[in-house]
């Protein structure tokens, strides 16, 4: 695994890069309160068939943590994205996002669809329809980041170990919880509270009437027992030209950590059958 730092647009995104140059390209892009940590097994298992590149977005592990919530909107997070693309010579990959993530990777897809081979969502939205859903949410991510400026990094985690998205990652081995809290307890306060205030759900464009137009193939992941993402996923199918969805039993929001080797599998697929149809270049 190769640690790097990049410099794009005034700040330093982290990388950690894995396999051969030749190899075709996957991007991982972390949901909230993540870091490149949370795709290491993932990237194992599809080692010696693809390049991984897992970032850590803007505020979260070791990418730069500014002060400006501004910083962090889901605009300055694409051109940030792009240029780090254009300078690792990025011409076409494929594009996989979790959660937050997912939100950004399907931003980017929207607005630089050339570069993306093929798009493939985990547990993610296109956003809210509505401006009253976006005013409320805004609200409660405002309220979030209060609650975690004041608390501080340890009880906010408690609080977000607690929240019913997470109940089905209760099943997994001591060891994994252990890593995905210690994932999220090196996270920065004022990383997490920009990010709230300014790249989520409410404050990022709604992208419901720009699915039509994306015509690269997509594949939606959820886990059954996600029904909020596995509803949103089977909405988003109406809209997508080319797009498959896929849910995964006895499995909640996070797929990657609590079945890796079903969602690895199920990349390797969807690639392989992209191949297939001539659908990646």
């Amino acid at each position: 695994m190769n640690d790097k730092r990049l410099r794009v647009r005034g700040i330093e995104l982290h990388m950690e890069i894995n396999g051969d140059e030749n190899l075709p390209v996957i991007v991982f892009l972390h949901g909230f309160t993540g870091s490149t940590a949370t795709w290491r097994e993932i990237s194992k298992l599809l080692e010696g068939k693809y390049r991984t590149i897992a970032v850590d977005l803007t505020g979260h592990g070791k990418s730069t943590v500014p002060q400006d919530a501004e910083r962090y909107t889901m605009e300055q997070q694409i051109e940030d994205l792009e240029e780090l693309f254009e300078t690792l010579l990025l011409d076409h990959f494929t594009l996989i996002g979790y959660s937050m993530g997912g939100r950004v990777a399907l931003g980017y897809t929207v607005h630089y669809p050339e570069r993306v081979s093929t798009l493939i969502l985990e547990s993610s939205s296109p956003g809210l329809k509505t401006e009253e859903e976006r005013i409320a949410r805004k609200d409660a991510d405002r309220r979030l980041a209060e609650r975690l400026l004041i608390s501080g990094m340890e009880a906010f985690i408690d609080f977000w170990e607690s929240i019913s998205l997470f109940d089905s990652q209760k099943g997994l081995s001591c060891k994994k919880r252990l890593a995905v809290r210690e994932e999220r307890l090196s996270q920065s306060v004022m990383g997490l509270s920009n990010s709230l205030y300014a790249i989520g759900t409410g404050s990022q464009p709604s992208y419901w009437a720009e699915l039509e137009t994306i015509n690269l193939p997509v594949l939606l992941i959820t886990g059954e027992i996600d029904m909020k993402f596995v509803n949103i996923a089977r909405e988003m199918m109406q809209f997508i030209p080319n797009v498959h969805h896929y849910s995964i039993k006895g499995t909640g929001h996070a797929i990657h950590v609590e079945k890796p080797r079903a969602f690895a599998t199920m990349v390797e697929e969807h690639i392989s059958e992209c191949e297939n149809r001539g659908g990646i270049v």
